[in-house]
């Protein structure tokens, strides 16, 4: 059975977002396969936690949105056996 990472347990503080990051492109539009070390990082994901904003900003992502944010943003962490990111609010660029 498939762990979801909608349940997680960790809710992040202030401004933080954790962040499941899209897979990466396994083929090239001309169907080359790509190999791992050739592969980019992701820059979507879903947002799957958010915390609740600093005292005079609220934080304005929801869980579910589908976010763009920077090629080194965040950082990455490992909560029940999933990739992760974690990342301020203000390294999102845009909501999808």
């Amino acid at each position: 059975m498939a762990k979801k990472v909608d349940a997680i347990n960790v809710t992040p503080l202030h401004d933080r977002v954790i962040v499941k990051p899209a897979k990466a492109e396994e083929k090239t539009a001309g169907g080359i396969i790509i190999p791992d070390t050739a592969k980019e990082k992701p820059q979507r994901g879903t947002v799957v936690a958010a915390g609740p904003g600093k005292k005079d900003e609220p934080v304005t992502v929801k869980v579910g949105d589908v976010v763009l944010y920077g090629k080194y943003a965040g950082t990455e962490i490992q909560i029940e056996g999933d990739d992760l990111l974690i990342m301020r609010e203000s390294d999102i660029l845009a909501i999808v």
